[in-house]
Order: structure tokens, then C-alpha cells, then sequence
């Protein structure tokens, strides 16, 4: 019995071992990059616009040319026209994408209103921040003119301003 009960426990321990925890370690890392930024470093200006009576549109493009439908029209004294214009900071070689303005954002003078809409970038997204660490983005626009606008200077109110998000991807 004593044989039987000593040959058990050695098959106990050493099937034990045959089945005993196996291990392997791993490394951790992680990589900090530079946070994304964006930063205005100008404002949209239309520049000076004409309209009839059965109003119309303008298109300024994000290089910055314009063009009209309907009744508006681009006087000879054109004024200052530039898209808005942004620069976007981080780390090089990184992608990144833009999301635009989906609604429209009302300008105002005085109790008269436009809005502009169908915002529209010159970087494709998503986009890669270059070897320098920082791009620019041109934004354009297109803006509703009714007919027989009033005149006057349009602004964005606080609180009308249109934002341009980035993000890393």
C-alpha cells in the first residue's frame, strides 16, 4: 500500500510540472506627438458686391477668386476679398482630416442678414502636416444676397462665427 501511495504522489508531481504556467514579458511604449492646432490668420471678406432686384449668390473660391449668379454682380472697385485663412500646426508626417462648416452662418448689418454657406477648403482631408510642421488652409464660401439688399457692411455677430475643426486621424 505504502508503494502504491508513494508511486501516486510521484505521478501527481510529475504531471504537475507537465502542466505547470508557462510565461513571456512584453515591452511597453508609447509615442508623444505634438498636439494638432488651428489658429485664424484672417477673416473671409466677400469684398464689395452689387445686387437687383431678383438677388443672387456669390462664390468666392478658396484661392480667392469670385464669381455671381443671378443679379449680384462684382463691382470695378472690388474692395478686400480673401477667403478665410487658417494655419494648422503639429507633428510632421502626420495625417489629419478638416470638417467645414455643414450649416450657414448669418452676417449682419445693423437688422439686415446674409448668410453664407457651402464652405469649401483647398486642402483635401484627410491631409498630412509637412516636413515644416505647420500648413495652411483657405476656406471660401458662398454668400445668399437678396434682392434689393440693403446696403452697408456685413460682420458676423458673436456667436455667428463659422468653425473649421481638425483632428488627428
Amino acid at each position: 500500500m505504502k508503494k502504491i501511495l508513494a508511486f501516486s504522489i510521484m505521478l501527481i508531481a510529475f504531471s504537475a510540472g507537465a502542466f505547470a504556467q508557462l510565461s513571456a514579458t512584453a515591452t511597453a511604449s508609447a509615442t508623444i506627438v505634438s498636439p494638432l492646432s488651428i489658429v485664424n490668420a484672417g477673416n473671409m471678406n466677400f469684398g464689395n458686391v452689387a445686387v437687383g432686384a431678383g438677388g443672387g449668390t456669390v462664390v468666392l473660391a478658396p484661392a480667392g477668386g469670385r464669381t455671381t449668379t443671378g443679379d449680384a454682380a462684382l463691382p470695378t472697385v472690388i474692395g478686400t476679398v480673401t477667403p478665410a485663412i487658417f494655419t494648422i500646426s503639429g507633428t510632421p508626417s502626420t495625417s489629419y482630416s478638416i470638417t467645414l462648416p455643414s450649416a450657414a452662418a448669418t452676417i449682419n448689418s445693423g437688422a439686415n442678414t446674409m448668410t453664407v454657406n457651402s464652405f469649401s477648403g483647398d486642402i483635401t482631408s484627410p491631409s498630412t502636416i509637412p516636413a515644416g510642421g505647420s500648413a495652411t488652409l483657405r476656406v471660401g464660401a458662398t454668400l445668399n444676397v437678396s434682392g434689393g439688399q440693403a446696403t452697408g457692411v456685413y460682420t458676423s455677430l458673436p456667436g455667428n462665427e463659422f468653425t473649421v475643426s481638425i483632428n488627428y486621424n
